[in-house]
Parts: C-alpha cells; structure tokens; sequence
C-alpha cells in the first residue's frame, strides 16, 4: 500500500481540550512542520462533540474526529466519575448523526482505577457501555479507539466477548501477554511518547511491527510528564520504535502509517 501523502498519522489526541485553547493554529503548524499527515481527534465526554466535529471542520485537511464516551467522565464540579448510561444515552444518536463524518467510534473502553470502579456496580455499567458501543461500531461499520487504563486484560476480553471487529488499543499498560490476546484477534496497539519515561519497552520489543501505530493522546502522555503534549511529538514514538525494532525511523514511519490507514479506511480522504 502506497499512501498518497507521506507522513506520520497520530492515532490518538485530544486536541479539543481546553489546554490548546489559546494556541491550536500553532499546534497544527507544528505537526504539519513536523511531517503529521492526519490526527484523530477523540471525544470524551458529551460535551467535547461539538467541539471535536468543529475543530476537525476548520482543520479538514489534517484531522478528523472519532467520537464516543470515555469510561471515565465529571460532573458537573470537574470532579471525576465512573461513566452512567445517561451519558451514553445522550451522545447515541450524535454518533449516528455524524457516522459519515468520523473516522472511529472513541474514546471508549474500560478504566478500572480504584478511585473510579470503587465497587462492581461501577464496572458492570463500563461494561454496559462499552458493549453499546461496540455494537454501534459494528453497525456502523467503524472502528473502535479504545482506552484501557488498569483493565488491560479485562478490555481484551470484553471486546472479545462483544465481538468488536476492528480495534485500536491506545496507550495500553497491560502485561505483554495481555496484548499478545489482542494481536491473536487482529487488534491495534498505539504508542505515546511517554514510552521513553515509561517501563513498556518489553511491549513493544514484543508487538508485531504490523500491528502497531503511533500516538500522542495528547495534551497527556508526552516525553516529559506534567508537560503539555502535541501531535508533534509523535515523531518521539516512531524513533522509539525504530531504536527498539532495530529499524530506521523511516521504515516505522511508512509501516505505521500504512497500518493506520488499513485500521481507519477515512484517513484515505486527507491523505491526498
């Protein structure tokens, strides 16, 4: 596969978020300058998909938007909170809405962090919404962007068992035999530029090139914590790659992109 523009694509940002408030038009020049051919910009919570769906309008050529609801979400004074299935209830029809436009259903997933699932009630409603949204991507005929913070194993599993077809794990910090579960289903690994403060080096000596892509998930996960992260940035997470493979950056670069196209068939649209 050929793509038509060359570049690195980040699988994963959040570029809606308040952080690139005052500054996004540089933002964008810097992935542009640093070679980004496209971003996915992923929702969170109901309220970023006006945000999301406009951002991506302004900057067509580059981004494109993935909607969903994140399994953890905050009320109404910014604290944090386990997913309810009103919140999914309100963005379900959004998502239909808009399925010619986005390029995946995402955020979604499991986030099993003490503070978050404190009993199994709090678990058992991720799941629900999860498997909603499983079930809408399948609809829809969409891949899924796929947060699994502290569930690894159990996020597999339940997409497993919910029969997702086509899956991006992004930032996974599951065992590497958790992620070997994944690839056995032809699932999708992205990696951040936090991997070089990070101790997943075994995971990506162990994933197959094939099966990975890059990330940012930024404003978080970049090379230095508590700094803002950018799209940018995910340059880092090719040369990683590359030092780990025994590869050039290059080769990671052309692969990576490749297998981000094949896992998100939209992308074709921008890289013109």
């Amino acid at each position: 596969m050929s793509l038509l523009k060359e570049g690195y694509i980040d699988c994963h940002t959040h570029l809606a978020d308040s952080m690139f408030d005052h500054d996004i038009e540089t933002v964008i020049q810097n992935a542009r300058k640093s070679g980004v051919a496209a971003a996915l910009v992923c929702t969170i919570t109901p309220r970023d998909f006006p945000l999301v769906l406009r951002l991506c309008e302004q900057y067509s050529d580059i981004l494109v938007p993935c909607l969903g609801i994140h399994p953890v979400q905050k009320d109404c004074n910014g604290e944090v909170q386990c997913v309810t299935q009103k919140d999914l209830d309100e963005v379900v029809t959004e998502i239909e809405k808009n399925a010619d436009k986005i390029c995946a259903v995402g955020e979604v997933g499991l986030d099993f962090q003490p503070r978050i699932t404190p009993d199994t009630s709090h678990k058992d409603i991720q799941r629900s919404v999860l498997k909603a949204q499983v079930e809408l991507a399948n609809k829809l005929n969409l891949p899924l962007n796929v947060h699994s913070r502290s569930a690894g194993k159990q996020t597999i599993a339940a997409l497993k068992e919910f029969g997702a077809r086509s899956v991006l794990l992004h930032a996974f910090d599951g065992r590497p035999s958790s992620a070997m579960e994944g690839i056995a289903e032809g699932y999708f690994f992205s990696i951040p530029p936090s991997i070089v403060r990070t101790e997943q080096m075994k995971l990506v000596k162990q994933l197959p090139i094939d099966s990975m892509v890059l990330e940012t998930d930024c404003p978080g996960l970049g090379p230095v914590k508590g700094e803002r992260n950018e799209p940018a940035n995910v340059q880092i997470s090719c040369d990683y790659i590359a030092k780990v493979k025994g590869m050039t950056p290059q080769e990671v670069k052309r692969i990576t992109s490749q297998n981000a196209v094949k896992l998100f068939p939209r992308l074709k649209l921008i890289l013109k």
